[in-house]
C-alpha cells in the first residue's frame, strides 16, 4: 500500500518537473530574441538598411558595364531633340526677317540631324582598326578644304570669318569643324603608334610631328579669322598631349607659348579686345559693344525658375544677335528657365562623365586617346559657349554641341560620339552585357531551361 501511495506522486512532481524544464527551455530559447531588440537611444535599423541599400543598389547600378554606353547614347540623342526644338524656337523671328518661312532653319538643322543619325550609327558599328585607317584621308582631306577656303572666289566670309565654302544653294561647308575630327583621329592613331614601340619617352616624339600639324590647321583656321574654332582645336591639342602623359615643364611650355601668341593675336584686333572687355559687363557700352553679352544676360534673368514657356522669348525678337547659333543657350534659359539650363547642364556633364570613363577603363591606347579627345572636345567647347552666354568667358563664337544651328558642326559631333558608343561596346564586360540581351541568345537559353524541367511539371 505505501509503495502504491507514493507512486501517483513521484508521478505527480516528475511531470512538474518537466513541465518547469520546458518552460525553462523556451525561456532561454526566447531570451536571445528578446536580447536582439535595439536599446533606448540606438539608431533604427530598418531606415538605415533601407538608405543603405538604396545607395547600394544605385553604386551597382552606376558600375554595371552598360553605364557609360547607355549614358552616350541617351544624353547625346536628349541633347540633339531638345536642340531641334530649341533651333526652331529661336529661328522663327530670324527667318521672317530674311523673308523665309518661319521653319526654314528648323528644316535644315534637321536634315542634317537626319544625315548625323546615320554617321554616328555608322562609326558607332565601325571597328577601331576601321576608324585609324580614316585618319590620314580624312586629315589631308581638310587640310585641302581649309586651303581652298583661302581662295578668292571659292570660300566666303560669314560675320567677318573667312571661313565657309558654299556647296550650292542654302547649303554651306564649314572644314574648320571636321579639323576638329581629324586632329583626334590622326592624333590618336600617331600616338597609339608611338606608344606601341615605347617612343612617347622621348619628348621629341611626343610633339613632333604632332604639334607641327596642329600648328598648321590652327595658322590655317586664323587666317579665316575664327579665333573660337582654334581656341577648341588648342584645348584638343593639349588634351592628347595630357593623356600621351607630357611632362609638366612640357606641357607648361607649350601652354605658355600658345597663351602668348593667343594673347598677340588679341592684342591686335579691336573686335576681340572689345569681346574681351564686355567679360561681365552689364551696360551696353558707350558704342554698343557690349550689347549681345548684356542681352544675353537679359534673357538668362527674364526666364525665372521655369521660363516663360516655348516660343514666348522676347529678346529673340531682335534684341538678341545669333539667337539660334551662339546664343541659343539664352533662349533655352528664357524660355525653359534655370530648370531648363540646369537639364542641358547635366546633360553635357553625363556625356563628359562618360567619355572619361571609356577613356579610362580601356586599355587599348588608340581608344584612350581618342575617347579623351573628343571628351576634351566636346566639353570644352560647352564650357566656352556657355561662360560666354553666362558672361564669365569672351564671345568666341563657337556653337554649343549637338545643340545649336549649325550643319556643319552638328555632322561631325554626331560621328565624334558614335566613336565613343562604338569604344563603350568594344569594353569585354560590356560585349558580355550586349550578347546576353539579344534575342536569340534569350530564346536559346530560355529552350535550354525548359528542357531541363521534369516531365510531369508544366
Amino acid at each position: 500500500m505505501p509503495a502504491d501511495d507514493t507512486a501517483p506522486a513521484a508521478r505527480s512532481a516528475a511531470r512538474s518537473r518537466a513541465g518547469v524544464a520546458l518552460r525553462g527551455g523556451t525561456d532561454r530559447a526566447r531570451r536571445p530574441v528578446a536580447a536582439r531588440a535595439p536599446r533606448p537611444g540606438t539608431p533604427r535599423a530598418p531606415g538605415g538598411n533601407g538608405v543603405r541599400r538604396l545607395y547600394e543598389q544605385a553604386r551597382k547600378a552606376w558600375d554595371r558595364p552598360l553605364t557609360a554606353y547607355y549614358l552616350i547614347l541617351g544624353s547625346a540623342l536628349l541633347i540633339t531633340v531638345l536642340g531641334l526644338v530649341m533651333v526652331y524656337s529661336a529661328s522663327m523671328i530670324k527667318a521672317l526677317e530674311l523673308s523665309l518661312p518661319a521653319s526654314y532653319f528648323f528644316r535644315k538643322q534637321f536634315l542634317a540631324a537626319v544625315i548625323g543619325t546615320g554617321l554616328l550609327l555608322l562609326a558607332s558599328r565601325m571597328p577601331s582598326k576601321l576608324h585609324r585607317a580614316l585618319a590620314y584621308p580624312l586629315l589631308m582631306g581638310t587640310v585641302f578644304l581649309m586651303v581652298l577656303v583661302q581662295i578668292p572666289g571659292i570660300g566666303h566670309a560669314v560675320n567677318g570669318n573667312q571661313n565657309w565654302i558654299y556647296l550650292g544653294g542654302p547649303f554651306q561647308l564649314q572644314p574648320s569643324e571636321f579639323g576638329k575630327l581629324a586632329l583626334i583621329l590622326w592624333g590618336a592613331d600617331l600616338l597609339a603608334r608611338k606608344q606601341d614601340k615605347r617612343l612617347l619617352t622621348q619628348w621629341k616624339h611626343m610633339l613632333v610631328p604632332l604639334v607641327p600639324v596642329a600648328f598648321i590647321l590652327l595658322g590655317l583656321i586664323m587666317l579665316g579669322g575664327d579665333m573660337g574654332t582654334a581656341i577648341i582645336l588648342t584645348a584638343i591639342l593639349f588634351g592628347l598631349l595630357w593623356l600621351a602623359g607630357a611632362p609638366t615643364r612640357l606641357f607648361a611650355g607649350v601652354l605658355g607659348v600658345a597663351g602668348f601668341v593667343g594673347l598677340m593675336l588679341i592684342r591686335t584686333n579691336e573686335n576681340r579686345m572689345s569681346r574681351l572687355s564686355c567679360i561681365g559687363a552689364i551696360d551696353l557700352g558707350p558704342q554698343g559693344e557690349c550689347w549681345q553679352a548684356v542681352h544675353g544676360i537679359y534673357a538668362l534673368a527674364s526666364g525665372g525658375w521655369f521660363g516663360s514657356g516655348l516660343g514666348a522669348s522676347v529678346e529673340k525678337w531682335g534684341q538678341l544677335p545669333e539667337p539660334h547659333t551662339d546664343f541659343i543657350f539664352a533662349i533655352a534659359g528664357e524660355e525653359l528657365g534655370l530648370a531648363g539650363t540646369l537639364s542641358v547642364l547635366a546633360l553635357f556633364a553625363a556625356l563628359g562623365y562618360a567619355g572619361i570613363r571609356v577613356a579610362g577603363r580601356t586599355e587599348e591606347p588608340f581608344v584612350r586617346y581618342a575617347a579623351g579627345g573628343v571628351t576634351t572636345w566636346i566639353t570644352a567647347q560647352a564650357v566656352v559657349n556657355i561662360g560666354a552666354v553666362l558672361g564669365l568667358l569672351p564671345i568666341a563664337g563657337v556653337p554649343l554641341p549637338l545643340f545649336s544651328y549649325g550643319g556643319s558642326a552638328l555632322l561631325p559631333s554626331m560621328f565624334a560620339v558614335g566613336l565613343l558608343i562604338a569604344f563603350a561596346r568594344e569594353d569585354p564586360a560590356a560585349k558580355a552585357a550586349l550578347a546576353v540581351r539579344r534575342p536569340g541568345v534569350r530564346w536559346k537559353t530560355m529552350r535550354r531551361r525548359v528542357k531541363r524541367r521534369p516531365s510531369g511539371e508544366r
